[in-house]
């Protein structure tokens, strides 16, 4: 039987405030789960099904404790309508300093990026074009609000994730080589463009894009172009944007003889 002071403890990780004083993090959803407990992440806590643990021995042996619930003890414990069969509660990784220089040839920084499913979904994409750098300002949403993690369905325990300023994020562009680049609604269609070897990509605030203290270090504007002359969506979700400029940078890249792409072997 799980306690009442368990399951508040749990839901309260909801909450930044109480994820920054407990120094954990809460992850649901089996997939998620199972990506955690092959990670170097420390799960402290595995809640799960019978079913769960015979189905994955081997990787359920991986937590520091775990405790064999029920279905409905899932329900009473999960953050979500309908939660699969466990929850893993993790230590928070101690930060990490900042790279000296981006590596690979296409990183990216979120300016004031608010939505943590948006957040999620960006994750994942980076996972998917192999960016292992991915830079946030200190006001977009935290990498560990459960609804983060639950959009990135995993690829947060392969994606490297850092929280700093736009300037020292640009110094360090400088000292990769690395161009520039920010998303604007009247910038140069992306498809007309020779995009470089090495680039930080910018991507801005859902509502109100790039701020100009960004702006004015941006070195290239670029923007996705309508393909319809009917006045109908304002704009692409954040998200959905990053995807479609990823694709059309690492498909330039892979004819590129400079890019780092012809550096896999």
């Amino acid at each position: 039987m799980i306690s009442k002071s368990t399951i508040k403890r749990i839901k309260s990780l909801s909450l930044k405030k109480y994820r920054q004083k407990e120094k954990l993090f809460l992850i649901e959803g089996d997939k998620n789960v199972l990506e955690v407990l092959q990670s170097t992440f420390i799960v402290t806590q595995l809640f799960t099904t019978k079913a769960f643990i015979s189905e994955y021995p081997k990787y359920t042996k991986n937590a520091k404790q775990v405790v064999e619930v029920s279905n409905e003890e899932v329900k009473k414990l999960s953050l979500q309508k309908n939660p699969q069969n466990s929850l893993a509660v993790c230590k928070l990784p101690q930060e990490t300093s900042l790279p000296e220089k981006l590596k690979g040839d296409l990183s990216l920084f979120l300016d004031g990026i608010q939505d943590p499913g948006n957040l999620g979904t960006l994750i994942r994409i980076c996972d998917w074009f192999g960016i292992s750098h991915l830079l946030c300002s200190p006001d977009t949403a935290d990498l560990y609000n459960p609804k983060v993690i639950q959009a990135s369905m995993g690829s947060f325990c392969r994606v490297k994730i850092w929280y700093a300023s736009f300037e020292l994020v640009n110094e360090i562009a400088t000292r990769s080589d690395a161009e520039v680049i920010g998303t604007f609604l009247n910038g140069r269609n992306i498809y007309m463009e020779n995009l470089p070897a090495r680039a930080l990509l910018v991507i801005g605030n859902e509502g109100n894009g790039i701020r100009e203290s960004v702006e004015e270090k941006i070195a290239r504007k670029i923007t996705i172009p309508r393909f319809t002359q009917n006045i109908g969506a304002e704009s692409l979700n954040a998200a959905i944007a990053t995807g479609i400029i990823c694709a059309e940078f690492k498909r330039q890249q892979s004819f590129n003889p400079n890019s780092d792409l012809f550096k896999i072997k």
